[in-house]
């Protein structure tokens, strides 16, 4: 599997940030072993490290979506979304879908704002 892609993994535009779908894979693009409860915090990870990549972070997080190949682990993703965001927690869109690339089980794209300090 190759992690190279014809965009940026985020993109900021001033204080406007947008992140590209995250899966559950590690550095070398490789689905983490073990499904959607592997795949899920790993998804989340790779969203930390996509913020950080353009100077951003969780908090500045305002709107996320999250696609699911079964939506039935919707029970799944509330978990790790309650643990990873502080409250107030951003907006949250959960959508089924047929596939994602690689074989995921989840996929978590975001949009953030970054505050002037």
């Amino acid at each position: 599997m190759t992690n190279e892609h014809p965009y940026p993994p985020a993109f900021r535009s001033g204080d406007l940030v947008t992140v590209s779908g995250r899966l559950g894979v590690t550095e070398t693009g490789d689905l983490v072993p073990g499904g959607f409860d592997a795949e899920c915090p790993q998804a989340f990870a790779n969203l930390d490290a996509a913020l950080r990549s353009v100077g951003a972070d969780r908090s500045d997080v305002v709107k996320v979506v999250v696609y699911l190949t079964d939506i039935a682990d919707r029970d799944g993703v509330n978990r790790v979304y309650g643990e990873f965001f502080a409250e107030p927690r951003p907006a949250r869109s959960c959508i089924g879908a047929a596939s994602l690339p690689y074989g995921g089980a989840i996929e978590v794209e975001a949009l953030a704002r970054v505050r002037d300090v």
